[in-house]
């Protein structure tokens, strides 16, 4: 299994100047792959691994490639062809995409050693050391530390747009560390859960729970203010530029805010379920339709989602995705659907007359259609039986304050 630990870095001005040296390099090894890819004959370049092959005629011909780690100079070459492979993908599924276009300075902001060249060291405590070749060590905060069991495989550095430096670390676990997942038989309505991403609440957990969303108003009065200030400044300007990296500076604390939030709630999930389903959303096309487009991008739910299923690996959980069509429509109890326009915060269904929270259904039903994907059966123990609306007292509505605060919800 592959993921990442990512740690601020606070190099020394002479080193700093370095890397955006080093990284400027690189962004010139990006431009002149693509030159090459589009003007040179296809039987030495075409991949990666061949063009890795052109390095040597590279160095030789501009020596300003020889002032970077070799291996770091191959990840950038097959950094490239990742785009290019990811730009093809996207083609095959329909999407309108363009070409690869020369970076500019301001486009590149990072490069990944890859294998080798480089050494985290004194990692006993807050602080340790990264060591890059050419180009020396570069402190870091180690909030956290590495697992035992991951194996470091590349390190990027990158410089954020608000001018901090951050490292992240590739590491890699072998699957034979991981915990063990539950047996699928074992599985029930007791200890799984069904996870409807909601609007009125961020979640909405088949057996009771709510969270709310993250207040971030505060956050965007204050970014809202200082873009006012950029828009007076001269575009260009000293001014202009420091400006900028205060807005700069708001968005990365709203982004981080949002990570924060999401990997509280989805680290309580994995530890308090064996298995826990979600709805497979369609978040670009969401984005685009009519309503609150700010607040569903602030929701991220993709990126949710990209969290809760590294982490039912690391926790040993069953985490699957489900069709979320109709999940909102279809009684969880008999299955006959209703539609429901989106001010209608209750199900009452007129077939069997079950009765409970919007969200609350469509959660039963995330977590019917994950039992139906495991190829399981509906369990005897229904939380159908017992789902209240939100105006009774056992319902559980958890605040976002105290997420923030406890850093679990069971806490």
């Amino acid at each position: 299994m592959e993921y990442s630990h990512r740690y601020p870095a606070y190099p020394t001005q002479a080193v700093a100047a370095e890397l955006e040296q080093h990284i400027d390099i690189h962004r010139q090894a990006h431009n002149y792959t693509l030159y090459e890819y589009e003007n040179k004959d296809a039987d030495n370049i075409g991949s990666a691994y061949r063009h890795h092959d052109r390095l040597t005629d590279w160095k030789d011909e501009f020596p300003v490639f020889k002032e970077v780690h070799s291996k770091a100079l191959q990840r950038t070459v097959t950094r490239f062809y990742d785009n290019l492979s990811n730009l093809s993908k996207q083609k095959e599924n329909g999407h309108n995409v363009g070409m690869l276009n020369w970076k500019l300075p301001r486009e590149f902001q990072s490069m990944t050693y890859s294998q080798s060249g480089f050494e985290l060291k004194n990692t006993s405590g807050r602080r340790a050391t990264l060591w890059l070749s050419k180009i020396g060590d570069i402190k870091i905060r180690y909030h956290r530390d590495i697992p035992d069991k991951a194996t470091i495989k590349e390190v990027t550095i990158k410089k954020e747009t608000t001018g901090d430096w951050f490292v992240s670390f590739g590491l890699e676990t072998n699957d034979a560390d991981l915990p063990e997942k539950p047996d699928v038989d074992s599985l029930d309505a007791s200890n799984s859960v069904g996870v409807d991403l909601g609007i009125l609440n961020y979640i909405h957990t088949s057996d009771g729970k709510t969270v709310d969303w993250l207040n971030l108003e505060d956050e965007y009065d204050r970014l809202r203010h200082e873009q006012r200030k950029l828009s007076r400044k001269e575009k260009g300007s000293n001014n202009y530029e420091k400006q900028r990296k205060q807005v700069a500076t708001v968005k990365r604390h709203i982004r981080r805010k949002v990570l924060d939030y999401q990997h509280k709630i989805t680290t309580w999930l994995v530890r308090k379920y064996d298995a826990v389903f979600v709805e497979d959303l369609n978040v670009k096309g969401m984005l685009q339709g009519d309503g609150n487009a700010r607040n569903r991008q602030d929701a991220a739910w993709r990126q949710f989602i990209r969290l809760l299923e590294y982490k039912g690996e690391l926790y040993g959980c069953h985490v699957k995705q489900v069709e979320a069509r109709g999940t909102t429509k279809e009684c969880a109890k008999c299955g006959v659907e209703t539609a429901k326009p989106i001010w209608v915060r209750e199900h009452s269904c007129p077939s069997c007359g079950f009765e409970t929270d919007r969200d609350a259904n469509a959660a039963m039903n995330v977590l019917k259609r994950g039992f139906q994907k495991l190829g399981l059966g509906w369990p005897e123990d229904t939380p159908v039986e017992t789902a209240f609306p939100t105006d009774t007292p056992d319902f559980q509505c958890v605040s976002a304050k105290r997420v923030v605060e406890t850093g679990s919800l069971g806490a």
